[in-house]
């Protein structure tokens, strides 16, 4: 887990008080703390609100950063530490949805659709699906398997941000998996075509319940860090259950709210970074 080349240089002129350093910081690791802070929550306005949060709390403790693990690492520790432990529930997880729930929901009303962006729309109800699946793991599960399964770190990696051994997180991370198997396996027409649910099917009853707006596509036109949006991408072959939740791009945290962090950096009305003891 050997920080980046010059992640230590960079980190210590930022500690140190170098502007530019500091902001070098925050942009190294704010898309992914924000992918994660998404996948935890299911949707990106719940999503950005965490990422700011997170993004202080990185800020405020670099100090502390010991060059343990690369710097995006060391954030993601953090981020889960806010993430499992904050308070207010994303409007996913107040739905508090479960497998055997959302499996009924997606058998339901399920018809074809035939009218206009139906790829598009499609692709919006893949990626809010898959979002709703995560949901339906309990914080602690979800976020193993997203660190496992979706991010795909290595063992001793994942072990590390969650603070505990490789031996248990992989045991937590192999029961989460059974259960997202087992779902998809039952209900997702993009790894069992027997199955009833395929995403254009989903369509007219995602519209009917209010959960797709053809004209808020939050996810399937995100912005990405290549700058395609989601839909124009080449889709990856989809076989299993891992490779259906992983399937996303990867999305970029929204300009504002990067620049929102930035700027109360830049403001320099408190002071940001805990300055290390002196000797």
């Amino acid at each position: 887990m050997n920080p980046v080349n010059g992640e230590a240089e960079l980190v210590a002129r930022a500690v140190d008080g170098d502007a530019d350093a500091l902001e070098q910081v925050v942009r190294t690791v704010q898309d992914a703390v924000y992918r994660l802070a998404l996948r935890m929550t299911g949707l990106p306005a719940d999503a950005e609100d965490a990422t700011q949060e997170i993004l202080i709390r990185v800020i405020t403790r670099l100090s502390s950063w010991r060059a343990e693990a690369a710097l995006t690492t060391w954030a993601y520790r953090i981020a889960v530490n806010y993430l499992l432990n904050q308070r207010r529930r994303s409007a996913l997880e107040r739905r508090e949805l479960t497998f055997e729930e959302l499996g009924a929901e997606l058998a339901d009303g399920l018809t074809e659709y035939q009218g206009p962006d139906a790829g598009l729309l499609a692709e919006e109800v893949r990626l809010r699906c898959t979002q709703a699946m995560l949901q339906c793991l309990d914080r602690a599960e979800r976020l193993v398997y997203v660190l496992g399964e979706v991010f795909e770190l290595p063992s001793e990696h994942a072990a590390w941000v969650l603070d505990t051994t490789a031996a248990a997180y992989r045991k937590r991370l192999e029961r989460a998996r059974r259960q997202v198997r087992a779902f998809v396996a039952g209900n997702c027409g993009l790894v069992n075509p027997d199955a009833a649910c395929h995403c254009s099917r989903r369509i007219v009853a995602a519209r009917a319940a209010g959960r797709l707006q053809p004209g808020n596509l939050g996810l399937a036109r995100h912005p990405t860090t290549t700058g395609v949006p989601a839909a124009a991408r080449q889709m990856h072959q989809l076989h299993d259950a891992a490779s259906v939740l992983r399937s996303h791009p990867d999305y970029a945290v929204p300009r504002a709210r990067s620049e929102a962090v930035l700027t109360l950096l830049r403001s320099g009305r408190f002071p940001l970074v805990d300055q290390p003891p002196s000797s």
